[in-house]
């Protein structure tokens, strides 16, 4: 059984062989996005570099996260902004070497948004709002949503979000694709969980290279997957696995 977590922490992390569930735990808040989360999130990060496993991303209390915590955001400065508080964090996310899954009930506003962004996988809730608001507070989208919604979404529909900073909710977000599926919210772990399930069945060698090729830009391929392929042509694992499913196939 995994340890109990601190409940005063700000990431709650539910450790397993295979993955980690990741629940963001400031419900007084909302889940708004602190500086004690974004410590909480570095610290997760380097655990997960070292023993690569699969991450599910949650909320707690119906909701993933109503944004950057604004109290905070009202007192950053220049330096602040080009330290990248929030950006670094979530480029870390991104990098991790296994997936990650973010399952969004209800809001995920500003950088609640761009964390989900971060992830290779999202399902929500029919309740979820998810949107950029920030140059409506005078400041932009700078932790990732410039340059990842238009990788989810594409260029035009990206922009208009972010340039008008309306919300998106469980329909349309399924409909463009910045969502892949919807799940009550009682079944919403239970899913996240079900697709950890499936990559797990996967040869972890296999899955990072995955991650990592698609992740290349256009110019990299196709030398970036012959160059994975190679490796993984000599592993043991391949091996393995092509003989069981050649004996499986002859019986």
């Amino acid at each position: 059984m995994p340890a109990p977590a601190n409940p005063e922490e700000p990431l709650l992390v539910e450790r397993h062989p295979d993955r980690v569930v990741a629940t963001l735990h400031r419900p007084h808040k909302r889940n708004a996005i602190d500086q004690a989360t974004i410590d909480a999130l570095h610290l997760l990060c380097d655990e997960l570099e070292e023993t690569p496993r699969t991450l599910i991303l949650v909320g707690a209390d119906g909701v993933f996260a109503a944004g950057a915590d604004i109290a905070e955001l009202r007192e950053r400065r220049a330096a602040d902004a080009l330290r990248g508080i929030n950006a670094h964090a979530f480029v870390r996310v991104a990098e991790l070497p296994m997936p990650v899954i973010a399952a969004i009930d209800g809001y995920a506003l500003g950088g609640g948004a761009e964390l989900a962004y971060a992830a290779d996988i999202r399902i929500a809730t029919p309740s979820l709002a998810i949107g950029n608001p920030e140059t409506g507070l005078g400041i932009l989208a700078a932790a990732g949503a410039s340059w990842r919604l238009k990788e989810i979404v594409g260029d035009a529909r990206a922009i208009e979000l972010l340039l008008t900073g309306r919300t998106v909710k469980a329909e349309e977000a399924l409909r463009i694709g910045l969502v892949s599926a919807i799940h009550d919210p009682e079944e919403l772990l239970a899913a996240a969980e079900a697709i950890a399930d499936r990559i797990a069945r996967n040869d972890p060698a296999a899955t990072i290279a995955t991650k990592r090729v698609f992740r290349e830009p256009r110019d990299r391929h196709p030398a970036a997957d012959l160059e994975a392929q190679a490796e993984l042509f000599e592993s043991p694992e391949k091996f393995r696995r092509m003989t069981d499913f050649l004996e499986r196939r002859d019986r």
